[in-house]
């Protein structure tokens, strides 16, 4: 009879080594990343209280775009993973034309109205008019970041799917240094330049991710072997095999990822009407709340390509186990995140240079974060990495509208606009759905039916 331990736990070393192997370059790159945000928010921070609204805001704008990469990146994971445990290269390669295609043509369209409408894009978010005026500086530069880092964005991301984690790191070793230098000089007016500002870290960024995407082309185009990708395959349309796949597994992954960026904005647009205290107060604690939950994504990433690949393989007894072993994991990180915030939340808060009105509201809310992370690690793992590797990405999108829609958005509306309670607990109602989902999807887990395997194509 199966013990405890040998029912939900993974023993097999080699299992270890294959998460390793994914989950420690993703964590570097997301503590890069993060630290990238970090500086941008310290730099901007030196700026005032106006400037730091106007970065924050159109970043949460731009987070949108952002999660729709994720969103297609996923639903290239759910599929390359499963291919590429079944043997089937050709049909990674055919995934692979099939994301970048979408985003490309995503990423045109964010660009075309963001150079057009940034005025009343900033107007969503905020009606201080010196917060809209710096921020549309900030989005005219940000039109060009859209098509250069989507496509770097899902070439680094989808390439996990056979395992190789490494594209993404690189990459996010690169942007640090670019991005930190160019902010430096565009912000403050070094090197000749003059001093722009808020503008200035759009235009660092732009330098940045323009050198993630030659990165990324000359990687998985001439140093990548194990996939062999050309480009060509963006000229070819999509079979109907291949679409059919995608609408059955990837489709709302899509959906998920991309009602949860526009989540993100309804929070914004919420916090924002709450005055600049608290849209300044959340954008430092955001900061600290995505640096302690860095892990999870190494988790979710590693989850769902090792889940993938058993999927695919055809043992379902094995990805079950891996399942159990992933959320163990998960529920130990999302404690150290929420010890290291109780921890050293007030003192990060001494990095910026703000009011202290809007240190005291930054306080409390990193309370509440620490409340929030714990949940956030736990329902991450299982509806980013763990349920969706095994293909349940229709069930996770049912449970995304459900939760986020239904009681997430309209608890923070009630509660931050209309009975005007404390930011903290404003905020632990917008975040809601990550305790529900949490318990909800642990149920899920322990049913076994969110296994679902990908069909094989037919060759043209």
């Amino acid at each position: 009879m199966e013990t405890l331990k040998e029912k939900y736990i993974v023993t097999d070393p080699h299992f270890y080594r294959k998460v390793l192997l994914i989950f420690i370059p993703v964590l570097v790159q997301s503590v890069i990343n993060q630290g990238v945000n970090m500086m941008d928010t310290i730099m901007v921070g030196q700026l005032g209280e106006a400037s730091i609204s106007a970065s924050s805001l159109a970043n949460q704008y731009y987070a949108l775009f952002q999660i729709l990469c994720m969103g297609i990146s996923a639903a290239g994971l759910v599929l390359g993973a499963q291919y590429w445990g079944a043997g089937d290269r050709e049909a990674v390669k055919r995934v692979y034309d099939l994301m970048l295609q979408i985003i490309i043509l995503a990423g045109a369209v964010f660009a075309v109205v963001t150079w057009f409408f940034p005025r009343e894009i900033m107007s969503i978010y905020t009606n201080e008019e010196d917060v809209i005026q710096e921020g549309v500086g900030y989005l005219k530069v940000t039109a060009f970041i859209f098509l250069p880092h989507g496509v770097s964005l899902v070439m680094s991301n989808i390439i996990r799917a056979i395992g190789n984690a490494k594209l993404g790191l690189y990459t996010s070793l690169l942007s640090f240094f670019v991005n930190i230098g160019a902010n430096y000089v565009f912000i403050f007016g070094k090197l000749g330049f003059p001093a722009m500002g808020v503008t200035g870290a759009a235009l660092g960024t732009l330098v940045a991710r323009a050198v993630e995407f030659l990165t990324c082309a000359v990687y998985v185009i001439w140093i990548e072997k194990d996939l062999r990708y050309s480009p060509k395959g963006l000229l070819v349309p999509p079979t109907r095999a291949m679409l059919r796949e995608f609408r059955r597994l990837g489709l709302p992954a899509v959906i998920s990822d991309s009602l949860l960026g526009l989540a993100g904005t309804v929070i914004s647009v919420i916090l924002g009407h709450m005055g600049k205290e608290v849209v300044s107060a959340n954008a430092i604690v955001m900061v600290l709340d995505r640096m302690c939950t860095i892990a999870i994504s190494g988790v979710s990433s590693a989850s769902g390509v090792v889940i993938g690949h058993s999927v695919g393989e055809g043992d379902i007894g094995r990805a079950q186990k891996e399942g159990w072993t992933f959320l163990w994991l998960s529920i130990i990180i999302g404690l150290i995140g929420s010890v290291i915030i109780l921890v050293v939340g007030e003192w990060t808060i001494g990095l910026y240079s703000i009011t202290e009105a809007t240190r005291v509201v930054t306080v409390h809310m990193m309370e509440a974060s620490a409340i929030i992370v714990f949940f956030q690690a736990i329902q991450g793992a299982l509806s980013k990495g763990i349920l969706r590797g095994g293909g349940d990405t229709r069930f996770l999108m049912v449970a995304d509208i459900l939760f986020q829609w239904c009681a997430s958005i309209p608890l923070g509306y009630l509660t931050g606009l209309v009975l005007h309670w404390e930011p903290q607990y404003v905020l632990i109602m917008l975040r809601i759905d990550y305790i529900i989902k949490s318990i909800w999807l642990v149920f899920r887990l322990k049913s076994g039916k969110w296994i679902h395997q990908a069909k094989k194509l037919e060759r043209a």
